[in-house]
């Protein structure tokens, strides 16, 4: 039986990767393809527009309820959504009490013995941006996911969070089949963006998969419970998932080994797109308003 290609959105918290994501597989199932998600993001909020519902009970909440996850069975964590996709929550500690990294692969494991990865097409991880915490960079130690997706904007913190996840990727890269699949720009609607986005990916060694475009209607969907795709499959926002849907499906094989660059030089590329401005520009702004208020 052919393996399932292991794919994983990555992106710091805020930036629409969850979103992006599920609709993202809602697009792709349409296409014929069978679909498992795993969400490991301890808000639990990966599987919600599929199953459009509030929050999905997670592998760890049930195993602390039945005393183990060997006292689970395999229907107590797995739900069925939209056109059949498999969702599963890994769920993640009280803040502050543990590692989230324990719950990731507890879930994953106990979804791998008890059949759920049989007769899918894809696994999808959804997964925290930060990889300094060893729990969120799992999926990739434990040679999980292959293919890495990086969800960003440009915004600063966006940029340094993407940045940043494919010096996590690269770390691992070598030891096992994990590679960077490419980056997905979510419109934040900042100065320059798409060239930015291209720009970062090329600097890193990856390239831009889709920019998608800011349009209100997924806040819309999003309130309903619900991808684009189900709440407004004609829309044009519905043709921009379905295009990066193809674009995804059409990428296997060839992801990259990313080098990832220091914060100096992404400083340096920002200030080169005008986002961030030098010192000199910033002290010479400010003395302008200074002068004017003085003068008014």
């Amino acid at each position: 039986m052919d393996m399932p290609r292991q794919i994983a959105f990555y992106g710091k918290g805020g930036i629409g990767k969850s979103t992006t994501s599920q609709n993202t597989l809602a697009a792709l199932v349409e296409m014929g393809q069978k679909i498992l998600i795993v969400g490991c993001d301890p808000k639990a909020d990966s599987t919600r527009l599929i199953l459009n519902t509030k929050m999905q009970d997670t592998v760890l909440s049930l195993a602390a309820e039945a005393g183990s996850v060997e006292d689970l069975e395999l229907e107590d964590v797995l739900k069925v959504g939209y056109r059949d996709i498999k969702c599963a929550e890994s769920g993640g500690p009280e803040p502050g009490v543990g590692c989230a990294g324990r719950g990731v692969i507890t879930a994953i494991n106990f979804l791998e013995e008890n059949g759920a990865y049989d007769d899918v097409d894809y696994v999808s991880y959804d997964v925290l941006g930060d990889v300094v915490c060893g729990g969120f960079a799992m999926p990739i130690r434990e040679n999980k996911a292959q293919e890495i997706y990086i969800v960003m904007s440009g915004e600063m913190m966006a940029l340094y969070a993407a940045n940043n996840i494919a010096k996590g990727i690269l770390k691992y890269a070598h030891s096992g089949g994990v590679r960077l699949g490419g980056l997905i720009c979510n419109e934040r609607q900042t100065d320059r963006e798409e060239e930015l986005a291209e720009a970062l990916a090329k600097r890193i060694n990856t390239r831009l998969i889709h920019f998608v475009p800011r349009n209100n209607i997924v806040q819309h969907a999003e309130l309903r419970k619900m991808t684009v795709i189900q709440y407004a499959p004609d829309s044009t926002q519905a043709r921009e998932y379905r295009t990066l849907a193809e674009k995804i499906h059409n990428n296997s094989g060839k992801g990259t080994i990313p080098s990832p660059i220091t914060m100096e030089e992404l400083e340096d590329m920002l200030l080169e797109f005008g986002i961030m401005k030098s010192d000199e520009q910033a002290l010479a702004e400010l003395q302008a308003k200074e002068a004017a208020l003085a003068a008014g």
